[in-house]
């Protein structure tokens, strides 16, 4: 009967003794999702306040996701060296410092020191998703990871609903505008407009003081150190050998490529479809965030009837048929299915990242850093959809979303092997 009870504690989702160190972890989601999309809708305001096009004013997605890039193998690094604890407190601490040099930009209203402290920022995130994502992996069971990672990931969304309020109500509702409710920034009140921008940065940056002394002070599990003196050229040859990984992470840079997409671009498209202000836009991209948080917990449940790979791929398939709606049909059917679009991607990123990393062991560590470095999707997909958008027009320019979607359905079709081997094992 005691071993009974032994072998289910062993695979539940979070272990007795993790819950405070999971909760932490989990706000940490929540935290960096806030970032994101308070980052999303700014392509529109600095396009208006530093004169650009869709393109120029993508340079700032860019920054943001380039810092990820630059930062995940460090933050590898720094799990391996030390432990994952280091890595969450020092990616915390870099994305709060980099909330605080959008201060300096605001008063030198220079463009270029805004594409830096978003750089910046971003390499904390970078750092602190490389080391929070696995480990919640690595918290319980390999048998209940996915679905652990899942759990995690569901605190995401909130963090985005949180974010994109924060445009709204503390950006977007404090930005001069003109008699229809349009942005009008002008010389004279391009410092009111950057300081409404920063505004919710450096509240996000004073809570997140508090956070890193909550985790610092906590007991925390040190998961697996016992990989320290794995040579780091013989775990990359070994991952990249790995097929079902290498395909994980070329899937998730079209994942993150597409999501940072599909909702900067929902603020050009919807403006542009219903004829409406970009107050009112936000409106409808709350509606995605939202439906994007419930959709994440209901694919969760789920998880408990179907294979994850499975759900994966419904989900892509549902994304591109909406995706195929907000290219043809446009109007409001178009609007709504721009809206399911985001429901379908609730469940990519921890289900790709989580299949991704099945089976490694040893090398999750390491694995992780390539998994987070594929969120440079996001510097190069956007702006490549900008250069759509200026060309041939917003709707269109959503072919390159659903291309993205067709990857990760391949990819879902190739990861039941792994699966059934898990399965087996």
């Amino acid at each position: 009967m005691s071993e009974e009870h032994d072998h289910s504690k062993s695979h539940s989702i979070i272990p007795p003794g993790a819950v405070l160190p999971f909760i932490l972890l989990a706000s940490c989601f929540m935290w960096w999702a806030i970032a994101n999309n308070l980052t999303d809708p700014l392509v529109k305001v600095f396009k208006e306040t530093f004169h650009m096009t869709t393109f120029q004013a993508s340079a700032i997605q860019f920054a943001f996701y380039f810092g990820y890039f630059c930062m995940a193998l460090p933050g590898a690094m720094v799990a391996r060296k030390f432990t994952y604890k280091t890595g969450v407190l020092l990616g915390l601490g870099i994305y709060a410092v980099g909330c605080f040099m959008l201060y300096p930009a605001m008063l030198a209203q220079q463009f270029l020191l805004f594409c830096l402290a978003y750089y910046v920022l971003a390499c904390g995130l970078g750092v602190l998703e490389t080391n929070a994502n696995p480990y919640v992996l690595v918290l319980g069971s390999e048998e209940s990871a996915t679905r652990r990672l899942n759990f995690a990931q569901a605190f995401n969304p909130i963090g985005a609903v949180i974010g994109i309020l924060l445009a709204r109500n503390l950006v977007m509702a404090r930005l001069p505008k003109d008699g229809a409710g349009h942005l009008h920034i002008t010389a004279e009140n391009t410092s009111a407009a950057l300081n409404a921008v920063i505004f919710p940065y450096l509240v996000v940056a004073s809570i997140l003081v508090v956070v890193w002394i909550l985790i610092l002070k906590t007991k925390m599990p040190k998961a697996s150190e016992h990989d320290k003196n794995l040579h780091f050229f013989e775990t990359v040859g070994r991952l990249l050998k790995n097929r079902n990984y290498s395909f994980s992470v070329f899937a998730q840079f079209c994942y993150v490529g597409t999501q940072i997409s599909v909702w900067t671009y929902t603020n050009f498209y919807i403006p542009d479809t219903l004829g409406v202000t970009q107050e009112r836009a936000l409106v409808y991209h709350t509606a995605a965030l939202v439906l994007f948080a419930c959709m994440r917990w209901v694919f969760y449940f789920l998880m408990k009837f179907f294979k994850a790979s499975a759900l994966l791929l419904f989900a892509a398939i549902m994304a591109i048929v909406a995706a195929l709606c907000v290219i043809y049909v446009g109007g409001m059917v178009g609007v709504i299915s721009l809206v399911w679009i985001s429901g379908f991607m609730s469940l990519m990123f921890p289900t790709i990242f989580g299949l991704g990393c099945s089976g490694l062991g040893e090398d999750t560590k390491l694995a992780s850093s390539g998994q987070i470095m594929a969120i440079v999707g996001g510097a190069i997909i956007t702006p490549l959809q900008g250069l759509m958008v200026d060309k041939w027009g917003v709707a269109h320019s959503y072919w390159l979303p659903l291309a993205c979607f067709v990857v990760i359905g391949l990819y879902a079709v190739s990861a039941r092997k792994v699966e059934k081997e898990l399965v087996k094992v």
